[in-house]
């Protein structure tokens, strides 16, 4: 019965996180603690919550990253560059985690991503031109719409903001997509619909380095992992298919509004 439940919690968890690019991790560590809590499973400490989250957002990325490729909407070159500065930020976000208590970082970084959602209602054609001066390596992508949309990236500046999303991301268990998404679609210009797929990408890729941390820290309960990996490999694919489906303003709001759910629930496990 219970692992049924965590079966669930899988596909619910790959559903929400390949439909907005956050991974997935949002609904697996805070549902692995609660029905820890309430007796349901065996209670398990937050970093193992993480470290199991981890191993099973890897799957999630994999399969969703499989979806969006038919569709040719990965970016795979700049999903490399960014992963160069997540990879060794998940790490680091990986050991911070088994040293502090994160219940000042959960309220700040609450808040921040509750920040990011409100950013995300500003315009873009505001400041494309201005912002695409700066670009090193620019792309061209036609949206669902037709649109023909211009976007790009200096490498540099790409490196380290993908640095401070991996190491977020290993720290609180989120897969970093939830501050990579936001940071493509404001700083870089990326559609929604790559920034989404590609963030997929570099949370698979992320996962597979922050995990290893966790493995080596004895931080996975991995009869957890059996049960979510199923629920995830399914939810991921229905994400992916629901996406491809909406135009890119719905996914800009869709992802607002799991920013702002996910910025509450840390500043409540913040503040109690």
């Amino acid at each position: 019965m219970e692992y049924g439940l965590l079966l669930l919690v899988g596909f619910l968890a790959g559903t929400i996180g390949s439909l907005v690019g956050l991974g997935g991790g949002v609904i697996i560590v805070p549902s692995l603690l609660f029905l820890g809590a309430a007796h349901v499973l065996p209670a398990v400490s937050p970093q193992v919550a993480v470290g199991t989250s981890l191993v099973v957002i890897i799957f999630n990325g994999l399969s969703s990253t499989l979806s969006y490729m038919k569709d040719k909407m990965v970016d795979y070159r700049s999903g490399l560059l960014f992963f160069v500065g997540s990879g060794p930020g998940a790490m680091l976000g990986a050991w911070v985690n088994q040293a502090l208590s994160l219940a000042h970082f959960s309220l700040y970084f609450g808040l921040f991503l509750i920040s990011v959602s409100f950013l995300l209602m500003l315009t873009k054609k505001s400041t494309e031109q201005s912002k695409q001066k700066h670009f090193r390596m620019m792309r061209t992508y036609i949206t669902n719409e037709g649109d023909t949309v211009t976007y790009g990236y200096h490498p540099v500046t790409a490196i380290a903001i993908s640095f401070v999303v991996g190491f977020f991301g290993g720290m609180f268990g989120i897969g970093g997509g939830s501050l990579m998404v936001p940071a493509m679609i404001l700083l870089f210009l990326f559609p929604p619909h790559v920034a989404v797929a590609t963030s997929m990408f570099i949370v698979f890729l992320s996962s597979l380095v922050s995990s290893v941390t966790h493995m080596v820290m004895g931080n996975v309960q991995w009869l957890f992992v059996l049960s979510l990996v199923p629920g995830v490999w399914f939810g991921a694919k229905t994400g992916a298919w629901m996406n491809k489906k909406l135009k890119s303003k719905t996914i800009v709001l869709m992802l607002r509004i799991v920013l702002i759910l996910l910025g509450i629930r840390l500043v409540i496990q913040g503040i109690s």
